[in-house]
């Protein structure tokens, strides 16, 4: 320390210049450094998700998730243990991994095997969906569609089709698919008294509906100088239409779909409701990928929505909820006006007490300068600005006030 004070005051240029940089290198890096909720924290967890629908639990768990779980404890490196859960239709397991496995590898490892497995699970089984945990991947807003008049189908087709296409262009912004809302869907309702009273099946009405339900390329025409694709579209235009497609002849007689089911437009059994002050409402979730600024993203949201308003129905209503911005920005406020009190009532008290505005200036410069250093070396390292590291910086404060306090101080007394 006494070598540094020596240096200090044979080179004080030298420490004028440092100075300088780091106060211009602090608010430079403090704009640049992301700014998130939580530091980005390795959490060596993958959870992997299997769906088969009308599998019930038992029979999830015996003929998809244990022959997963055993295959991964013999082809998978660096695991802890395993937690999973049967359910119907769905499966979910837990990799849990060592503290210093790399993540990379154990997620490259879990989806090849994935893959490999494929082929085992039941005829008609997905390839199943692979999630790493992060402590940054939570909610940084929520976007509630709502409106009168529009149905819960109109909310979701919204939602789906219509806003989150341009939502997801925003860079570092994932966004799942909507909560809430019933999707369209075109449903023929079978009568089975109607199906054996002809001697068919469900089956015969898929074959027939899947054999009359095609858009089948056929070639070229060219016309002049120029040159066509053709194609036979045998899909119907209108729901009506799929009542009139011919399943088979039975008895001499045509069967048509509309005389042994009803076609409507309707949905799939809604399996969640979401309610927003009151109403039932879809809600979006936008969550954060990448080295990507919280506030950036929240930024570029809210812009796209604004971009593309005039598109959607008028009477669609947009609330954002759950703003995590709101917080991050208390943070960085609540930085900035700590260390501003900090420096001026320092200041104030070492010019009522030792009379010298030589002190009072190094005191209200050195408390600024040694933030932005912090700041500094935060982007240097490759850390971000969140809760944590801004809720330091603001305890570190309260020590800077005592130490810049003893330290002019005892300069003062020995010269």
């Amino acid at each position: 320390m006494v070598a540094l004070v020596r240096i200090a005051l044979s080179r004080p240029y030298t420490f004028v210049v440092l100075a300088l940089l780091i106060l211009i290198a602090g608010p430079l890096a403090a704009l640049r450094t992301p700014t998130d909720i939580f530091p980005d924290i390795r959490i060596p967890v993958i959870g992997v998700v299997w769906q088969y629908t009308g599998l019930p639990p038992d029979q999830m768990s015996g003929r998809m998730v244990t022959p997963f779980e055993r295959a991964l404890t013999t082809t998978v490196n660096d695991i802890e243990h395993i937690v999973a859960n049967s359910y119907n239709g769905i499966g979910i397991v837990k990799i849990f991994f060592q503290p210093n496995v790399d993540i990379r590898t154990a997620n490259a490892q879990v989806t090849a095997i994935s893959q490999t497995l494929l082929k085992q699970m039941p005829p008609g089984a997905t390839p199943p969906l692979i999630l790493n945990y992060n402590a940054s991947t939570v909610p940084i807003i929520q976007i509630a569609l709502s409106g009168e008049g529009l149905t819960e189908q109109n909310l979701a087709d919204i939602g789906i089709n219509q806003l989150r296409t341009p939502l997801i262009t925003v860079p570092g912004a994932a966004i799942p698919y909507p909560y809430g809302g019933k999707q369209r869907q075109i449903q023929i309702d079978i009568d089975p008294d109607e199906l054996q009273a002809r001697g068919l099946s469900g089956q015969d009405v898929a074959n027939a509906l899947a054999a009359q339900n095609l858009i089948t390329p056929v070639g070229t025409q060219k016309i002049g100088e120029f040159e066509y694709n053709l194609q036979l579209n045998n899909s119907p235009l209108r729901i009506a239409e799929l009542g009139d497609l011919p399943i088979k002849t039975v008895g001499g007689a045509m069967v048509y779909i509309r005389d042994v089911a009803s076609v409507r437009d309707g949905n799939p059994p809604q399996t969640n409701i979401v309610h927003v002050n009151g109403n039932r409402s879809v809600l979006m979730m936008v969550l954060k990928s990448g080295f990507i600024s919280t506030l950036d993203i929240i930024a570029g949201i809210k812009q796209k929505v604004v971009e593309y308003r005039d598109a959607l129905p008028e009477a669609l209503k947009i609330d954002f909820i759950g703003d995590q911005s709101v917080f991050v920005r208390g943070a960085v406020n609540g930085v900035i006006f700590e260390g501003v009190v900090a420096a001026l009532l320092t200041s104030v008290m070492i010019l009522l007490f030792l009379g010298s505005w030589r002190s009072t200036l190094i005191i209200a410069v050195s408390i600024p300068l040694s933030v932005f250093g912090a700041v500094t070396m935060l982007y240097a390292v490759g850390e971000t600005l969140n809760i944590m590291t801004l809720g330091g910086l603001a305890l570190a404060v309260g020590i800077l006030v005592d130490e810049a306090t003893v330290t002019i101080e005892n300069i003062n007394w020995h010269l």
